[in-house]
């Protein structure tokens, strides 16, 4: 029988710490995986998080609360041995940097930005180094990995397109979807149904940051308001402070009364599928990610969805909504206006998208990973 360790000293926050918990929740216990015990190193935060489950064990340092100087530190010179003495067999490393010695490892590519150059123009130096240090990190760990998994196919070629010769094995294993998201496609209201009183409710869930283009949705509905039509934009999710400074820019340029752009921060996870619901369309207009989780949940959530054109996202949805380039507000405000003007659009595009979410599971996330991993460990 076999023990896989778990390198999630630097997993924090986001898609991350969901992906980790879910595919524990999941763990396939009924397949003969041949794994005994699962070991996790991590912080008391991500560890609380984690099922509590017979087959694991959690492993927390006080160095795991501080700083990533000291995180580095015990990856440097304590992990590898406490990996030893714990008798992993492998130890998979979701958050694409191992710095310890321990051999054979298996790591994840779950964060593109630093492999996008183009992306990277975006950011002020001091940030755009720290990416590129991350880029370095993560291409040293790929290399030294007995084999490392992609979520999707885009993210593999982008990767592998800046690693010649890449030793390892690779696979591509998509995140899955939280069953609460899931919701049949609703009655879509006709355009004679929209009104100032009761108007189009127009949802973008994403952190307000560089590639995520909020102020040119913020153009583009303004672009619509002026054609007439009764709309508003609901913007949800956490800041990065540059990226903020051009949003508000934008709401002041296009909505200085404060009429149709509502910004209400960040939200609990756990109430994000109820705005899913009071929501008429989903929008999502970033430029680079590596699977668009939350893309996927508004897919589940049976939202009609207006989508970037960019990265992975046609990967992921396919036919299943109105696509546009989200560095242009012209073809942003082009694809609402044609959800807006045709329920009839919008429930079959809607119908078409739930349909596709079910592809993508825990269940079947979980199942994979361990198997994958149990290859070579």
């Amino acid at each position: 029988m076999k023990i896989i360790g778990i390198d999630a000293i630097n997993i924090r926050l986001g898609g991350g710490i969901t992906h980790l918990k879910e595919i524990i929740a999941h763990f396939p216990e009924d397949h003969c995986l041949e794994v005994e015990k699962i070991v996790i190193w991590a912080s008391k935060n991500t560890l609380h998080q984690i099922p509590n489950k017979s087959y694991v064990v959690k492993i927390h340092h006080p160095f795991f609360e501080k700083s990533l100087i000291y995180r580095v530190y015990y990856q440097i010179f304590k992990l590898s041995k406490s990996i030893r003495y714990h008798n992993c067999n492998l130890l998979f490393v979701p958050g694409g940097t191992f710095w310890g010695s321990f051999s054979p490892i298996v790591s994840m590519s779950q964060n593109l930005l630093p492999f996008e150059f183009n992306e990277l123009k975006r950011y002020n130096f001091l940030q755009a180094l720290k990416l590129l240090i991350l880029r370095f990190t993560q291409s040293i760990t790929f290399r030294k990995s007995k084999a490392v998994i992609f979520l999707t196919d885009y993210a593999s070629k982008t990767v592998l397109s800046g690693l010649k010769n890449l030793q390892a094995d690779t696979t591509i294993i998509p995140h899955g979807i939280s069953k609460r998201f899931y919701a049949e496609p609703r009655i879509q209201r006709g355009v004679e149904e929209i009104s100032e009183i009761n108007p189009f409710r127009v949802l973008y869930v994403s952190i307000i940051d560089m590639y995520k283009h909020q102020w040119n949705v913020v153009e583009a509905i303004s672009i619509l308001r002026k054609k007439g039509y009764h709309i508003v934009l609901n913007l949800v999710g956490p800041l990065y402070p540059l990226a903020f400074k051009k949003l508000n820019k934008s709401i002041e340029q296009f909505d200085p009364e404060k009429k149709f752009v509502n910004y209400f921060g960040s939200v609990d996870y756990n109430v994000i599928n109820k705005l899913y619901l009071e929501s008429d369309i989903g929008i999502f207009a970033s430029t680079c990610e590596n699977m668009p989780i939350i893309l996927m949940e508004k897919m589940a959530s049976g939202l009609p969805i207006a989508c970037s054109n960019k990265g992975p996202m046609p990967e992921i949805l396919l036919g299943g909504g109105v696509y546009f380039d989200p560095e242009e507000p012209m073809t942003i405000a082009t694809a609402v206006e044609k959800l807006y003007l045709s329920n009839n659009l919008r429930q079959t595009l809607s119908m078409k998208s739930f349909e596709i979410s079910k592809q993508f599971s825990w269940e079947k996330t979980s199942l994979d990973t361990f198997q994958f991993l149990s290859r070579y460990s």
